[in-house]
């Protein structure tokens, strides 16, 4: 049975790292839901965290030939009842009238959220949070007119002194 997977690779932070990681998912026909990179905590690194929706045994296979590529310093699959996983979406909603207005604003200060762009004819909802919130506030809005939105993606850690670090 397919679910979701998060894997959270150490790699070298240079050109082609990114596309190789991709390429090997393509390769194998598995579909990627979710990629976020970032600088990490080692000069010259970068955490990639992945989310696929498959089944344990092809993540692990996928894990395994992570780790057959050069530039790929370390991978683990992180496991969803131990990590912190957190998203970031911008929200462009259409603002038909002063009443919707406020209605919006208060809908994100109940999702935590902010306003971080406001024009005549819309607002900007920045948040973050786990998938579901995000999920939420996006089916929320789309009752005024949703113009654009971008995610980012998840990007995750394992929770405690467990981690995809160089040390281990």
């Amino acid at each position: 049975m397919n679910e979701t997977q998060i894997i959270s690779a150490i790699v070298e932070h240079k050109p082609g790292v990114l596309y190789k990681v991709s390429n090997l998912f393509r390769r194998r026909n598995y579909n990627i839901e979710s990629i976020s990179v970032g600088a990490a905590e080692i000069e010259g690194t970068a955490r990639v965290t992945i989310t696929v929706n498959e089944n344990e045994q092809k993540t692990e296979q996928v894990i395994k030939q992570l780790n057959k590529l050069v530039e790929v310093i370390k991978v683990s699959r992180l496991d969803a009842s131990n990590m912190v996983a957190r998203e970031m979406a911008l929200v462009k909603v259409h603002i038909a009238n002063p009443s919707a207005r406020s209605d919006i604003v208060q809908y994100a200060n109940i999702f935590r959220s902010r306003i971080v762009d406001v024009s005549p004819d819309s607002m900007t909802i920045e948040v973050t949070g786990d998938s579901s919130k995000i999920d939420a506030l996006i089916e929320l809005m789309k009752g005024f007119g949703l113009k654009e939105i971008a995610r980012t993606g998840i990007t995750a850690l394992a929770r405690g002194a467990r981690s995809t670090k160089l040390e281990e």
